[in-house]
């Protein structure tokens, strides 16, 4: 954990990736689930963040 802290700290881009493709796979599933129209509405916001995040992030250095 403290390595993945380290990374998000020095800009690296392993974790802001890891960080990008979990709010990818967030927002894939506020899209599917049929309960909560509050997660739904924000959905394709949390999902369009974290492709350009994952777009910025692959030119951070190794």
């Amino acid at each position: 954990m403290t390595d993945f802290l380290s990374g998000l700290v020095r800009l690296r881009r392993g974790p802001w990736e890891m960080l990008a493709t979990v709010l990818i796979a967030l927002g894939v599933v506020m899209l599917m689930q049929p309960f909560v129209m509050l997660a739904y509405t924000y959905s394709f916001i949390v999902t369009l963040t974290g492709t350009v995040m994952f777009i910025v992030v692959s030119h951070f250095p190794e």
